[in-house]
């Protein structure tokens, strides 16, 4: 109160008086106060120790720094100058993971493993044997002599491998990274960093793959036969369950490139190790063809289902350049009167010669109509599946001849030829698989793939328009084969199967054949279609594809029986 009165004295002119009650205002905060922008508090200056320390702290710091850079230019300078004259600043490829690839039940088909060389790209391993035309190979990243790489990427040469690359690849990262003279790394630093490729799931099933491919090796190699392949297919959605060459590369020594014989024996095998016999062979295909001419010949209506024709062994026609000696076409034996069911079920020869090119007062279809039904169920042509190298065939007629017999004439005798599946046809076992399927599903020409859940694939068929009739008679024929005609190798308990064999003569000796089977099953409710070739054996042996076939039968109904149900 005192410093209040004498401050009062000092103040002259000032016509003001202070209550009492105003002088303790601000002692405490009030309900109107804001304590938090400290309103009704006294105010308390900095005190000048704590500016000093304030000022001390930082003079540390700037002694500090001025410390370490005098360490660095004076003491460390000549040490550093010449780091910085020797070492290098280089950037580095971080590879990416390959994407792997699995089997539908997540079995793995081609995997990564680590390099034992740091920094170097992982290496790609495969399941074998039996996959390795499916799969494919890669050819791994590139340097010059100097260590840069030319070729940056793992590239995919063949198969799943090289029809998938985009996929499978992933993005490489980088690094910059410091060395010196001795290359001896001082340090590192992450620019981009590597994304892995994207894993495929296939349609194979792994298990029936490894069983068809050791029979179709065991069996060849046993019976003098150069090679062999197999398929089996979803007719419904065109997945494919097995897809298996024989012979075949190893995709890892392909990869690498090291074993130069090995390597420099695949090109000079006469088997022709690199060919995928299902999609990339042509083949002659035999009797094969016949359930196709038969379907042609019901829906041209040349003949009933249940007409019957002799078969006596041959049939005979004029020979226009020698009167007395008329031309034979054999059958492989007499089968005496059969209709087409019958025909089918015996592969009668006769029969398919007459409805085909005619004879005597039995119309055929001619080859133009035998051409027509052929690639109405897409043979001859490529089915469109998802691997590299696929190719077409050849089905024979009159064009075809003059330009590959210097302009000879198509003859009847060459229409019998054709319509047995002899002469000049070729075709591809995929494109007899989807045409069996066809049969099967009543007309639905599917598009094969072998990527897992592909709905743009499996919504890819073509509707072939005809009587579901017709169908049933080839079917019905297909069956007889297999349980009392030239099929009965596969007529086994559990597993109701139809089936066409065939047995194609080659070269003029017509001393090698190729032996093939085809088919369909369950036969009540068919889900799955198959395909056999075992390609050029001995026509004397009495081991066929039916036998092939009818091995993994019997395998899948232990190991796999829910194919069957």
């Amino acid at each position: 109160m005192r410093k209040i009165f004498k401050k009062r004295r000092r103040v002259k002119n000032v016509n003001f008086f202070v209550e009492p009650d105003e002088i303790f205002l601000d002692s405490e905060n009030i309900e109107q106060f804001d304590t938090q922008q400290f309103e009704g508090r006294i105010e308390k200056p900095i005190a000048k120790r704590n500016i000093i320390m304030l000022g001390l702290g930082f003079l540390l710091v700037f002694l500090a720094f001025t410390v370490r850079a005098g360490y660095l230019q004076i003491d460390k300078g000549d040490e550093y100058f010449q780091r910085s004259e020797d070492n290098t600043l280089e950037k580095q490829i971080i590879f990416a993971d390959r994407g792997i690839i699995y089997d539908r039940n997540k079995i793995e088909l081609a995997w990564n493993s680590k390099s034992d060389i740091e920094g170097s790209f992982p290496i790609r391993r495969y399941l074998s044997p039996g996959f390795s035309h499916l799969l494919g190979y890669i050819s791994y990243p590139m340097q010059d002599k100097s260590g840069n790489y030319w070729q940056e990427e793992i590239i995919g040469k063949d198969g799943l491998e090289k029809q998938y690359a985009e996929r499978l690849k992933g993005i490489n990262g980088t690094k910059i990274v410091e060395t010196d003279a001795r290359k001896k790394v001082h340090s590192e630093n992450m620019i981009n960093i590597p994304e892995r490729g994207e894993d495929l799931v296939t349609t194979i099933d792994s298990r029936v793959q490894k069983e068809l491919y050791s029979l179709i090796k065991s069996i060849s190699d046993a019976n003098a036969f150069k090679g062999g392949a197999g398929m089996i297919m979803n007719i419904q959605n065109g997945e494919i369950i097995t897809s298996t060459s024989y012979p075949e590369y190893d995709s890892e020594i392909l990869s690498t490139g090291k074993d130069k014989a090995v390597i420099s024996n695949y090109f000079t095998d006469k088997r022709k190790v690199f060919i995928d016999k299902n999609i990339s062979g042509l083949y002659t295909p035999g009797s094969i063809i016949k359930p196709f001419v038969a379907l042609g010949a019901l829906n041209e209506k040349v003949i009933t289902p249940y007409k019957q024709i002799l078969s006596t062994g041959s049939i005979s026609i004029p020979n226009p350049y020698f009167p007395d000696k008329p031309t034979v076409f054999k059958d492989w034996k007499a089968h005496g009167w059969v209709d087409m069911r019958r025909a089918l079920a015996v592969s009668s020869d006769v029969y398919f010669y007459e409805i085909g090119g005619g004879f005597q007062g039995q119309d055929g279809i001619g080859i133009s109509n035998i051409e027509k039904y052929a690639r109405l169920f897409g043979i001859g042509e490529k089915t469109g599946i998802d691997i590299p190298d696929e190719i077409s065939g050849v089905i024979p007629n009159p064009e075809w001849k003059a330009k590959n017999f210097k302009g000879d004439i198509w003859r009847v005798g060459d229409t019998y030829h054709t319509a047995i599946g002899q002469y000049g046809f070729q075709v591809t076992p995929i494109q007899m698989l989807r045409a069996s399927a066809a049969i099967a599903n009543y007309g639905k020409l599917v598009t094969p793939h072998l990527l897992l859940g592909d709905t743009e694939k499996e919504e890819k068929f073509t509707n072939i328009n005809l009587s579901r009739e017709y169908f049933d008679v080839v079917r019905e024929g297909m069956r007889g084969a297999v349980t009392s005609g030239t099929s009965t190798a596969l007529n086994i308990p559990k597993a109701a199967i139809a089936a066409k064999s065939g047995t194609a003569q080659l070269g003029l000796a017509k001393n090698r054949v190729n032996s093939w089977i085809m088919g369909f099953f369950p036969y009540e409710n068919p889900k799955y279609a198959f395909v056999v070739l075992m390609e050029s054996g001995p026509s004397t042996g009495t081991v066929s594809a039916s036998y092939v076939m009818s091995q993994l039968v019997w395998w899948m109904t232990t190991n796999t029986p829910e194919y069957f149900e």
